[in-house]
């Protein structure tokens, strides 16, 4: 029987279930199959007995509740090797209470950190600069995860200061250690899901404003920027394009909203007087109506021509007051036709005005970065800054090679392409206090604040590199770009125009010696 091949077992496993009348369960089946392959029969697998071990586990500390979720994951999943595994970890985390040297057993908040491992060697002790190292480590964890849980300040103070102690128990040190990384496990967690449910809500405002603002094109157009700037992953520069972009929108509206409604006032104010002189019009011709009807009965009943004169002398000059009175309407009615209509015209203008925002605003509207009325303010903003603590600065003017080759073989949209593409590279790469604007066309100038004239050279050459690492698509063909850069240090009584000036005459010079160069002024 030993040699059967399986197929031929289990045919013949079958038969014998016929043969012995046997009903065809699993267990019937299993030892009918090792009894004719000659083989061991495996015993089931005792999920329900180990699940019983497993609600009898103490869970009281972190530890013990990650050992305990290891060992029931081995018991849903069949697995003998991490029940194994599990088991040995919990004989090795049991504790057992060590007596201080006065015979005292430990008491208090970490009285059950004062453990030893039965038949384990002691642990040697942390060199004091190593503790050091990872007591500030913990420190500067604790404002990434928030300062709203207090308990997670408490262990943050009390590990560090055990940490900086001049004699620490090992044994006690590592499960303070695995006590803080369970719960600042848990904390981060939280945090990055407050983080994420943050910029749902970002985007669902923004996505709101939008859709209000269907015939309002520039502001939709700014809410549209404002959602992609708000899409993870979240970087200190994005905050801070969120930002200046929020800046230029509530700029903008309040300056349009305050010149719209004096317009509106206006037209009021010239409606109300429409309004008015009609009634005034209109009482007019009442009198005057008046006036002829007196006159009408006065010459029926006269008898004489020397009566008639006199009635036609009022109702001439009645005729002549009416005339004049219609043309001073006439005349103000024209007036404030042509007030209404300046009115409205302001109107239509501010909301060109709008439309054409995006140029005015502070960002370049094809690649997000900031325009030259946005980098004017990020230099005097850098220059002030660069005074005030003593520290350099640096601009970098930068330039697409052969960008007008690029053009003419692809077309414009590639061109916007690589635009794009180049901004993007440049925006990983650099520092997130550096500040990336559009120049003018393909050139760009690079702020690089609190960074000597090499430091900022070896910036620029970095984001060479990182180019040649990046291809972008233009159809079915691999397109690399590079650019060459000048690099100019601000001198102390240097206007930014000059240092712009002499980074410029430096980028001239890589592009004559070769292109793809970077060159300090």
């Amino acid at each position: 029987m030993a040699d059967l091949k399986p197929y031929e077992i289990a045919r013949e496993t079958v038969k014998q279930l016929t043969v012995r009348k046997l009903l065809p369960t699993p267990d019937n089946y299993q030892r009918i199959y090792h009894e004719i392959a000659g083989t061991k029969r495996l015993q089931p697998f005792p999920e329900a007995q180990l699940q019983e071990i497993a609600n009898l586990l103490p869970t009281k500390t972190p530890g013990q509740q990650r050992l305990h979720a290891q060992f029931e994951s081995a018991v849903r999943n069949h697995n003998w090797t991490g029940l194994q595994t599990a088991l040995v970890n919990f004989s090795q985390a049991q504790p057992v209470q060590r007596i201080a040297a006065d015979g005292i057993a430990p008491v208090g908040h970490h009285a059950a950190l004062a453990i030893e491992t039965s038949n384990t060697p002691a642990a040697e002790p942390l060199p004091p600069a190593l503790k050091e190292q990872i007591a500030r480590l913990i420190e500067h964890a604790q404002p990434a995860v928030g300062l709203d849980d207090s308990k997670m300040g408490e262990q943050t103070a009390s590990l560090t200061a055990y940490l900086r102690k001049e004699v620490s128990d090992p044994a006690m040190l590592k499960q303070m250690i695995a006590d803080f990384n369970h719960r600042l496990s848990f904390t981060a967690e939280e945090q990055g899901a407050i983080k994420s449910a943050l910029l749902e809500l970002l985007q669902m405002v923004f996505k709101n404003i939008g859709e209000l603002s269907v015939d309002d094109r520039w502001l939709k157009g700014q809410m549209d920027g404002l959602m992609a700037a708000a899409t993870p992953p979240i970087t200190l520069r994005h905050l801070e394009d969120i930002r200046a972009k929020l800046k230029d929108v509530i700029f903008k509206q309040s300056e349009a909203k305050s010149q719209t409604v004096a317009a509106q006032e206006a037209i009021k104010r010239e409606l109300a007087g429409f309004i008015e002189r009609l009634t005034a019009m209109s009482a007019s011709t009442s009198e005057f109506g008046g006036k002829i009807e007196q006159s009408a009965k006065r010459l029926e009943t006269a008898q004489r021509i020397e009566d008639i004169a006199p009635v036609l002398q009022e109702a001439i000059a009645a005729a002549r007051t009416m005339t004049v009175d219609t043309q001073r309407a006439s005349d103000e009615l024209k007036s404030m036709r042509e007030k209404a209509q300046q009115a409205e015209e302001q109107v239509q203008r501010l909301q060109n005005e709008l439309d054409k925002a995006s140029a005015q605003a502070r960002h370049d509207p094809l690649t997000g970065v900031l325009n030259r009325k946005g980098l004017d303010e990020a230099i005097e903003r850098e220059i002030s800054s660069a005074k005030r603590k003593g520290t350099q600065l640096c601009l970098s003017l930068l330039d697409i090679d052969n960008f007008k080759k690029l053009n003419d073989s692809y077309g414009h949209d590639v061109g916007d392409v690589a635009l794009k593409h180049l901004t993007k590279i440049t925006r990983d790469c650099i520092r997130p206090q550096d500040t990336l604007a559009r120049y003018g066309g393909e050139e760009f100038i690079v702020v690089l604040p609190d960074a000597s004239l090499e430091q900022a050279i070896e910036a620029m050459t970095r984001v060479q590199r990182e180019l040649t690492k990046h291809f972008f698509l233009a159809g079915k063909d691999k397109v690399l770009i590079t650019f060459s850069a000048g690099v100019a240090a601000l001198g102390p009584e240097e206007s930014a125009e000059l240092a712009v000036s002499r980074a410029d005459q430096a980028m001239y010079l890589a592009k004559r010696s070769g292109k793809n160069r970077v060159v300090g002024a």
